[in-house]
């Protein structure tokens, strides 16, 4: 690749994901201003990966815009570490969400989900008290739970919904318990279960406690990870390979920008 070619493709792409990181640090900063502490935990993470963005994409720019190549020695290395980075993530993503899935109750269409079915990584974050108390409380600020008689006006169609992971295991009892649905929010608590499971003694109708404390709801939010990550995963490997070719661009860049320094200096 010619010098000019490699040096503006760089030049651009670098000015282009500039962009990106300011923005990255708006939104960062309107996250900070929402009154929910379901946003707020994440507004460090979002504006510090939009300062790294903007700093390596800087680095990019200046660097191919002067043909400096010192900075894109300096931008090489940050990209390549990126690059392990990202790869790292990704394979430790498949492999922690390689486990678990859900488990089909007759008279019902969706499923059912068990804690112990899911990765030690999954049981280790969701068990940690700090965590589940943080998520709980989004929980309760959606109002999922509540929301569910008004989408489901009779109790036949709410056995024939397909509810989320989150709303099978955290708005309703496990069916092991035996509890008679009287609507989608309400169960008939005085029957006496079978099941020796804490998750029938936990469960209430009312609407802050529902199953939220419950190994049911804690493995509904491991199946919801679980998609997460895989997604994640997925549009990590897109990144990967977009990546890898600017760092190759990158590569010509540095290399053509040296000869070019080099053919100044014996001019001169």
């Amino acid at each position: 690749m010619s010098t000019g070619t490699s040096t503006f493709v760089i030049r651009w792409i670098n000015f282009l994901i500039m962009i990106l990181g300011v923005g990255v640090i708006c939104f960062g900063v309107w996250m900070s201003t929402r009154h929910d502490q379901c946003h707020k935990t994440l507004t460090v993470p979002v504006m510090c990966l939009g300062a790294v963005i903007l700093l390596i994409s800087l680095v990019g720019f200046v660097g191919a815009l002067k043909n400096i190549t010192f900075l894109l020695w300096v931008y090489l290395v940050l990209l390549l570490l990126i690059l392990v980075a990202i790869l790292a993530f990704t394979v430790l993503a498949f492999i922690i969400t390689n486990n678990g899935s859900g488990h089909a109750v007759s008279g019902i269409r969706f499923k059912e989900y068990h804690l112990q079915d899911y990765s030690i990584w999954f049981l280790k974050e969701i068990n940690n008290t700090k965590n589940w108390g943080r998520l709980k409380s989004c929980f309760l600020m959606s109002e999922d739970c509540n929301n569910l008689p008004k989408k489901y006006k009779t109790l036949k169609a709410f056995k024939s919904a397909e509810l989320t992971p989150i709303e099978a295991g955290c708005c309703r009892p496990p069916s092991e318990c035996g509890y008679p649905a009287v609507n989608a929010s309400f169960y008939d608590l005085s029957y006496h279960p079978t099941s020796t499971s804490k998750d029938c003694k936990l469960y209430k109708n009312t609407q802050n406690v529902k199953c939220y404390d419950c190994d049911s709801c804690k493995a509904g939010v491991a199946q919801y990870m679980k998609a997460e990550w895989r997604i994640v995963a997925v549009l990590n490997l897109i990144l990967f390979v977009i990546l890898a070719a600017v760092y190759f661009v990158a590569c010509c860049a540095r290399r053509n920008a040296s000869t070019e320094n080099s053919s100044k200096e014996g001019r001169g």
